[in-house]
């Protein structure tokens, strides 16, 4: 007879024990397993090129363009359409990316392994908010941004993490929690702790005071800078709770822009998908609801690690940029505690007298009380090549929670 709760409380154990570093910043061709030059990977469950979201087809089409392997969206397109491109998951292969999260092979990824347990995990640089390949835009100051963080930007990252001997990336999402974040749309603290942990190596292995200059104002610029590598580190943590025999916790949620898809730690890597939704929440000038495509991303990781919208008690300002009041914010967190298994032992919250975020999402209790996930997230532009358009707040469907539920009933014959 399977031990669920003992299952579980081991699986989320694991979770937390998992103490993902900061380690280096390489090529993805490098050290992504099993990457290749025609293979380009996306957020969320699997997914064919007929029923990709236009967000998500533009990032292919800036991919190959950034790759040299297309000069132009046609060529991209028929490129695709030929059969000669091939996508996959970035979870199939140990990583994730924010919103499209497209991933080529010569792009510079962050390289984070759990000293813990010894896997690792990795994503791509963040390129900032607005018209970005991640949101689905592709022209020419898109890629040319692009080209500087991954010939000057990325070099000299990888040089001056290198040098510091690693970043705990634990430790840091600790301590940006005291200071305002929830670890997912609102990285401000975390990107400011990122940059000035960096700047001391960054100016002693620069060889170029340009490109020096140019890196520390992109990163200082940018409140997302650490979003990245906090995303590769709750995918080295999850990644690590995943497998446990009999354990009903999630252990990856993620979504493409069409699916919203989920995999638990006790049924191995089937993955649950339903539609996805439209976010509700706040939009740039001159934008609506109707020009939002359904929630796209792999950021999902960090509430799937207890972090995100889970956190958001600690990071009542979000409120201002995904709409809601701090009381919202507050009860976002409140509600989470009811469907998940345990309090994580090093992230915590000053605002609830320093109690843990919720963590270890149980399939059983979303089911049973009828709670799905909160998940905050950013908005992309429903067409290929626009961008952003603002920010929000989202809920996985039930289906998936309830599909699961199904499937692991007949697995263990219950």
């Amino acid at each position: 007879m399977t031990d669920i709760n003992k299952a579980n409380e081991q699986a989320v154990s694991r979770m937390m024990e998992a103490r993902p570093i900061l380690k280096g910043v390489a090529p993805a061709r490098d050290v992504i397993p099993g990457m290749k030059p025609n293979l380009l990977l996306h957020a969320g469950p699997p997914i064919e090129w007929a029923r990709m979201s236009g967000p998500l087809r533009g990032a292919v089409i800036g991919a190959l363009i950034f790759e040299g392997l297309a000069k132009t969206e046609q060529e991209a397109v028929a490129l695709v359409e030929k059969g000669e491109i091939e996508f996959a998951p970035c979870h199939h292969h140990d990583t994730v990316g924010p919103m499209a999260g497209v991933t080529s092979s010569s792009m510079m990824v962050y390289i984070l392994e759990n000293e813990t347990h010894g896997n690792k995990a990795y994503s791509n640089l963040n390129e900032g908010y607005g018209k970005v390949l991640r949101y689905g835009a592709f022209s020419e100051e898109v890629i040319a941004k692009l080209r500087w963080m991954n010939e000057s930007m990325g070099p000299l990252l990888a040089k001056a993490i290198e040098a510091s001997g690693g970043i705990d990336i634990r430790t840091l999402l600790s301590e940006s929690l005291h200071m305002g974040d929830e670890g997912h749309n609102r990285n401000k603290a975390g990107s400011i702790i990122y940059t000035a942990k960096l700047a001391p190596w960054i100016a002693k292995v620069a060889a170029d005071n340009d490109v020096e200059s140019e890196v520390l104002k992109a990163l200082g610029e940018n409140a997302l800078s650490v979003l990245n590598p906090v995303m590769a580190a709750c995918k080295a943590m999850s990644a690590s709770a995943h497998g446990v025999e009999g354990s009903t916790m999630v252990t990856t949620m993620a979504r493409n822009g069409t699916d919203f898809g989920m995999r638990v730690s006790g049924l191995g890597d089937q993955w649950f998908t339903a539609a996805a939704e439209v976010p509700d929440g706040l939009y740039f000038p001159s934008f609506t609801s109707k020009d939002a495509n359904p929630d796209i991303g792999d950021s999902t990781i960090t509430e799937t690690a207890g972090i995100g919208a889970f956190a958001m008690a600690a990071a009542p300002a979000i409120v201002t940029f995904v709409s809601g009041t701090p009381q919202d914010a507050l009860n976002a967190t409140l509600e989470m505690y009811e469907i998940t298994i345990a309090e994580h032992s090093h992230f915590t919250i000053p605002q609830l007298e320093f109690r843990g975020t919720p963590t270890g999402i149980d399939i059983r209790k979303v089911v049973e009380l009828g709670i799905t996930p909160r998940v905050n997230t950013g908005i992309a532009h429903r067409e290929a090549g626009v961008g952003q358009v603002g920010a929000g707040l989202v809920r996985p469907p039930m289906k998936i929670f309830e599909d699961a539920l199904i499937a692991y009933a007949q697995h263990y014959n219950l």
